[in-house]
């Protein structure tokens, strides 16, 4: 039998379950309006698109103020995620929660990181906080900074995953390409981070950087490599990837 493709995750089925989760908190959403949408618009839509339109779908069916919708959905999204893994397998059906963020929250900056945060913890908010930090790339980062400290891991990755400046399938934060400097102090306190899922994500933010200031990159491994962590070195190692395989290493 063929592996259900990701896209198609995203049908009539996803939109009954946030649907209904959903009308526990907001009695007068329209499930079944809401899913005949969804069954109806996503058949020739690529990933994206159909989460975009699932989110669009939300906005009409939610109340117009954002600090009321935002409510809703921050009730709507069910426990976090007792490990590391699932954002996908488990948390798929919140990705137009986050796309709602991304959209519509940009009027209320700090609502809306929040609201990232607590979804995170159940799928992932790497997308949504990237406008946002286009925006105001001081403001978030400040409150990035706090999310480092965090006692979740699956804040402190959105710290470092959601900076990344060559992010898979995300346009580029050109701020950071041109200066890398504010997020390598971002992350900097997660370098020995005892989950594996965050140190996957430092060392990638890393090797992202590594691509456009090579030097830059050696220079923090070289600082990183003498405080002889384990942890730490396991970062040094996938974060250089990029660059000892251009020099053949």
């Amino acid at each position: 039998m063929a592996r259900k493709k990701h896209k198609d995750w995203f049908d009539r089925d996803c939109a009954l379950r946030l649907g209904h989760a959903i009308r526990e908190n907001h009695s007068a959403f329209d499930v079944e309006s809401y899913a005949d949408e969804v069954a109806a618009g996503v058949p020739p839509l690529e990933l994206k698109a159909r989460v975009l339109l699932m989110a669009e779908g939300l906005r009409t069916r939610l109340p117009e103020n954002y600090e009321a919708a935002a409510a809703i959905l921050s009730a709507s999204l069910g426990p976090p995620l007792e490990g590391e893994t699932g954002m996908f397998t488990e948390g798929y059906w919140l990705m137009p929660v986050a796309r709602f963020v991304e959209e519509y929250g940009h009027d209320h900056f700090d609502l809306s990181l929040s609201l990232c945060t607590e979804i995170t913890r159940r799928h992932t908010s790497e997308y949504a906080v990237r406008p946002y930090i286009k925006a105001d790339p001081e403001r978030a980062l400040a409150t990035m900074t706090s999310w480092v400290q965090s006692n979740d891991l699956h804040i402190r990755r959105l710290a470092s995953e959601g900076v990344r400046p060559r992010l898979p399938w995300a346009k580029r934060l050109h701020v950071f390409i041109k200066d890398p400097d504010p997020i390598l102090t971002l992350i900097t306190p997660l370098r020995a981070d005892p989950s594996r899922y965050v140190r996957m994500s430092v060392a990638n933010l890393i090797n992202d950087v590594s691509k456009d200031h090579p030097d830059r990159i050696e220079t923090l491994a070289e600082s990183w490599s003498v405080e002889d962590n384990t942890h730490t070195d396991w970062i040094i190692q996938h974060g250089l990837r990029t660059l000892r395989k251009g020099r053949g290493g």
